[in-house]
């Protein structure tokens, strides 16, 4: 594994488990008796290679991201009040299946860097726009912003 940069105190990144057959695989990507996690939606997002999703922030919503394919994940803690404030990592998955959570004020970004379609699951604890859809987007996005800190290669 590519792994740069230390650690982000509250994230949690796990290589999970396959389980072959001579039909395939299977992996377990969320269990209640192992991760203290409560999601709320889930949905799945497929990334070309080279495509990068990201960075951005939440500040309420934390995200249970399974990560199926071979992805680089960013990660710059900015909370204030934690012991790694300012810290940033940089991590790869190398292909195999691996879940991450990122709690709120971590901006996040990920990035396809395999040769074909990958995708992922994300399993956050908040509802998107909320109930019915009627709130504002917990986001704060940042691939636009040319003078935003938070830089992905």
């Amino acid at each position: 594994m590519f792994h740069q940069g230390g650690r982000v105190d509250g994230v949690l990144i796990k290589e999970l488990k396959q389980f072959h057959d001579e039909r395939g695989w299977l992996i377990e990507s969320f269990r209640e008796d192992e991760i203290d996690f409560v999601p709320v939606m889930s949905y799945v997002s497929m990334t070309r290679p080279g495509v990068a999703r990201g960075p951005h922030e939440h500040l309420e919503q934390s995200d249970y991201f399974c990560f199926l394919g071979n992805f680089r994940l960013y990660l710059w803690d900015n909370r204030k009040d934690s012991a790694t404030y300012q810290q940033h990592v940089v991590f790869d998955t190398k292909g195999t299946p691996h879940i991450a959570i990122v709690p709120p004020k971590v901006v996040h970004a990920y990035r396809n860097i395999g040769e074909t379609d990958a995708l992922v699951i994300n399993m956050p604890d908040k509802l998107y726009k909320g109930w019915d859809k009627e709130l504002p987007v917990d986001e704060i996005r940042y691939e636009n912003d040319p003078a935003s800190p938070y830089r992905i290669d």
